[in-house]
Parts: C-alpha cells; structure tokens; sequence
C-alpha cells in the first residue's frame, strides 16, 4: 500500500488488508476498506477527485459504511457523484515523522488499573479504552504515586503509530502533563513507525496547539453519508 500511495492516512488504514479489508486504485486515487478501525467501517479514499468519486461510487455503499477523506478533497468529489452524499462529522487528522525527545517523567504502564478511572473523570469520550481490541499499551505520568495524565498507543499498522485515549486529570491541568505524556507516547512511536498520528476534534483548539508544538501538521478531514 505504501507503493499506492504515500498518505499516512491510506497507509494507516492499510493494517485492515490483513484482517478482512480490501483496496482499490482508479485514476490515480486509492481507496482502502477497513472493516472495523477505530470502532467504525471505514472507507479511506485519497487522490484526484475524479478518481476518489469513482471509487466511491463503486465501493462507497454499505449498512454502517463511513467513507473518510480530506474535507477540501469531499467537497471537489460531491459534484461529480451520481447521487449526492452529505457530510456527517468533521474532524482534523494530525501527523509528523522525524525524531522527538523521549522525556524521562513518562513511562509505559505496567497495569491499567488506574487509566479508566483517569478517563471517566478526565475524557469520558475517549475513543481508545483498556481491553478494546486494537488498543495496545499506555503511558502515563504519576504525582505523588497518583496517575494524572495518560495516552495510548492504539491502532498503529506497520508503519504508521497512533495515539488515542489522551487525559489529564483535571486537578492537574494547566502543569504541562498533556504535552509530556503526548511527547513520551510520539517519540516511542517515531523511533518504532517512522510516522506518528492522531485524530483530534476539530473545534478543541487546545489539543491541536498542543499537538501543533509537538511538531503534528493538521489536516481537515471529514466522514460522508448518502443523502437521505
């Protein structure tokens, strides 16, 4: 897949062709089937518009299906689709590669004990949680033997590592234990992937900032549904 195309996004993606996903090429556009990334049916799509829209007609369609692309990418292929679609949720994709310092306050965590706890207090939306399938390890910092901030490593393919499940306990804010943790999590996974990613809500300024110092470009990507 790395061959196809060299979007993190698509090679992301691209962990679902060993475990039941498929991929096509038209026109210089790929398209890549994940059956269940991220707790979603996705359909990933990147390239010329012509040949995204032509992917999408043909693969698009599917009980839970949610093609995802970049949004400026969404909105040149809505007019060539016979049939319309709408947006459904907006949200950004972050990634980097390079090196980043590993700092010496995080460490991986031997037990997750702590971390659901942390998470209903601190991000009760959390997409990544201990136990889920496809959720592979956490990092966190303690104060006082206390765990106050944490991240995970979750859904990483062969070359691309993810982040999810990011918290900081809210007596905590403010001390710079998010950017530690994120910074901890990133480094292992650039010296492990090469690439490091995230998806991050598109209206929390706060993270993107964060994410932005650790040296993450952002990139405006969206979700699509057939118009009822």
């Amino acid at each position: 897949m790395q061959d196809a195309s060299d979007d993190p996004m698509v090679r992301w993606a691209a962990q679902a062709l060993s475990c039941g996903g498929a991929a096509w090429e038209h026109g210089g556009a790929v398209a890549v089937h994940a059956p269940a990334l991220t707790r979603r049916r996705r359909l990933v799509l990147t390239g010329p518009a012509e040949g995204v829209a032509s992917l999408l007609a043909a693969h698009g369609r599917g009980v839970d299906l949610r093609p995802l692309l970049e949004r400026k990418l969404a909105e040149e292929v809505e007019p060539l689709m016979p049939t319309p679609w709408v947006e459904d949720k907006p949200f950004g994709w972050m990634d980097r590669t390079g090196s980043l310092d590993l700092p010496t306050d995080a460490t991986w965590l031997s037990t997750t004990t702590d971390v659901a706890p942390l998470l209903r207090e601190a991000n009760p939306d959390s997409w990544a949680w201990p136990g889920e399938k496809g959720v592979h390890r956490w990092a966190g910092v303690h104060i006082d033997n206390q765990l106050v901030a944490t991240a995970a490593e979750a859904w990483s393919s062969t070359d691309v590592g993810f982040m999810m499940g990011v918290a900081v306990h809210p007596n905590h804010t403010g001390q710079g234990l998010g950017h530690r943790v994120c910074q901890f999590v990133t480094s292992a996974l650039l010296a492990l992937y090469g690439t490091c990613a995230l998806f991050v809500e598109n209206h929390n300024t706060a993270a993107i900032a964060l994410y932005r110092k650790l040296g993450f470009a952002y990139r405006d990507v969206t979700t699509l549904l057939p118009a009822v």
